[in-house]
């Protein structure tokens, strides 16, 4: 029987992000991916987004389809999410591989990250990223979820769950990556939970930024069998 893994995408994503990992990796491993609320075409919750809700949506995932402890690979936020998780529920997760996640939500940081989820500024300064708005949460979804995601920001700056004190609470093995050209995330934040991990290890991605689609295919297939072989 092939070991289960989670692939959780990050803000803004879907889970068809991963069709080309997914595919590859299904030889090895038993793939499980969902949509976040919100993401996908799948309808925002009435109260706002939040990390915490988000956390109860991947452990009662685990839960429902029996696949726990769970390997996860988590992608930006879906890497903070799979992080709580292991800190709220230590017993549904047995190990962490995250890339791009940040975790250093200071209101300078959310304010300018707020600057540019905004449709208007979308529509002129990035169509095509529009375009793949659409396409993975619908042509009515994909801008209502630009305030709900703001919101959600706004509340780590004023309340984060990861810091170096609360992740320290995490002893199943996890490792960070991130890339060196990342712009969103800095090695320097990454660093900082890293050194709290009890069982933590850290890979810096040569010539990598941020969005997933530009990550190198065989570069992050290689780690995530690397890292998930156990």
């Amino acid at each position: 029987m092939k070991p289960a893994l989670i692939l959780l995408h990050g803000a803004l994503g879907a889970a068809q992000h991963f069709d080309s990992i997914a595919s590859v990796l299904e030889d090895q491993y038993e793939i499980h991916r969902f949509n976040l609320h919100g993401h996908g075409g799948t309808p925002l919750p009435e109260v706002p987004l939040r990390i915490e809700a988000l956390t109860d949506q991947l452990t009662d995932y685990i839960r429902t389809n029996n696949i726990g402890p769970a390997a996860i690979f988590g992608y930006s936020m879906g890497g903070y999410i799979a992080l709580q998780a292991a800190i709220q529920s230590p017993e549904l997760v047995s190990r962490i591989l995250t890339l791009g996640t940040k975790f250093d939500w200071s209101p300078e940081v959310v304010a300018k990250e707020a600057r540019t989820l905004n449709a208007g500024f979308l529509r002129e300064k990035a169509p095509a990223f529009v375009s793949q708005l659409a396409e993975f949460h619908g042509e009515a979804a994909w801008e209502p979820l630009l305030p709900a995601t703001v919101g959600l920001m706004e509340a780590l700056s004023q309340r984060p769950l990861l810091t170096p004190e609360t992740i320290a609470a995490v002893e199943i093995p996890v490792r960070l990556m991130v890339g060196d050209r990342d712009h969103m995330v800095s090695i320097e934040e990454t660093l900082g939970i890293f050194r709290s991990l009890p069982n933590g290890s850290m890979v810096v991605l040569p010539d990598t930024k941020h969005p997933i689609e530009k990550v190198n295919k065989a570069v992050l297939i290689w780690e995530i069998r690397s890292f998930m072989t156990l």
